[in-house]
């Protein structure tokens, strides 16, 4: 299992015993130091919307835009590089996961993809398409990996483990899920599982679609800064937390980009896909981003979304206001 730390507790568990039988399961090792020169970075792999760039029968100018891009935008996702330990994570299991993952341009990276062990550690959002199914091309077709966690939520685990073929990868020891209780609002202080000595993380249920499981945004912690992931959600108004003060608590927030306007999808109801629109949210977390709180980061666009235009209006609005638009290649350290 996971080892939990209340916030206060975190660094008073210093030389507490390992937790969890799994031989992977550096998810459970207790914390004894931050050493000073210990590394973690998260790049952006990934960056539209769960369908891509372009999407399947999208022929506009921006779709045919995207057939062009160099480097190509990828499905919304993070890989978490400790280069000082070879150790790699990655955030969101996506239709792309092939191509994408060839932007871990670490040493150590290929020859554990080639030993069929690239990561330490696969984080999961939630049960849409873009967010899990590809763990698929990991398993017997594919990769073929082994003993590798699953960081999500025990709603998210049990999906898992009873529709296949996600149930198969259980089964032949191919992914092992870890399930994290999700914090609400009612929780009464941040909970942070430690994942390995130099990265810790919080998991913050969000409402969503949950047809199938339940939906959350992740804040990983290094060494030196703290990043949240929240690349899905309805609307802000419905959260039960102040998106303002969340993001003021982080030095870097990649947020929900879906949508810059509710006209973008001619002939379907926004409300059948319930996302903030990217003005909405500046307006929201203007003082914040004013004040210098925190680095504010659009990410998972929808091939609709005009902000995907760096040449055009929409982009230039979001750059002048100072907020960021994810691309390709970033990178973050923590």
């Amino acid at each position: 299992m996971v080892r939990l730390f209340p916030r206060r507790g975190f660094l008073t568990a210093a030389g507490a015993a390992l937790v969890g039988a799994h031989p992977l399961a550096a998810a459970a090792r207790a914390l004894v130091s931050r050493p000073a020169s210990a590394t973690l970075e998260a790049l952006v792999i990934g960056t539209v919307q769960d369908a891509g760039l372009p999407q399947v029968g999208c022929y506009t100018p921006r779709c045919e835009a995207g057939r062009a891009l160099i480097p190509p935008r990828f499905v919304s996702s993070l890989a978490l590089v400790q280069p000082d330990h070879d150790r790699f994570y990655l955030v969101d299991a996506t239709p792309d996961i092939t191509r994408q993952i060839d932007l871990i341009q670490h040493p150590g990276f290929r020859p554990r993809a080639s030993g069929r062990r690239p990561f330490d550690g696969i984080f999961l959002t939630h049960a849409h398409i873009g967010h899990y199914l590809g763990l698929a091309l990991l398993g017997n077709e594919g990769l073929g990996i082994m003993d590798t966690p699953v960081f999500c939520t025990p709603r998210m685990a049990e999906f898992l483990r009873t529709n296949a073929p996600w149930s198969l990868l259980i089964q032949q020891g191919r992914i092992v899920p870890m399930p994290m209780e999700p914090e609400t609002a009612a929780t009464p202080e941040p909970v942070w599982h430690e994942i390995d000595e130099n990265l810790a993380v919080r998991v913050l249920k969000v409402p969503h679609r949950d047809e199938f499981a339940d939906t959350v945004g992740f804040v990983f912690r290094g060494p030196a800064s703290s990043l949240l992931f929240l690349p899905d959600i309805d609307q802000w108004d419905r959260w039960d937390r102040d998106v303002a003060q969340v993001v003021q608590d982080v030095d870097i927030a990649l947020l929900d980009g879906s949508f810059y306007s509710a006209d973008e999808l001619p002939g379907r109801a926004i409300e059948e896909i319930p996302h903030p629109l990217m003005p909405g949210t500046m307006d929201r977390l203007q003082s914040v981003s004013d004040a210098g709180d925190a680095r504010i980061v659009f990410t998972h666009l929808n091939n609709s979304n005009p902000a995907l235009d760096e040449a055009g209006a929409e982009h230039r609005e979001t750059l002048r206001r100072g907020f960021e638009i994810a691309r390709e290649g970033m990178r973050f350290s923590l």
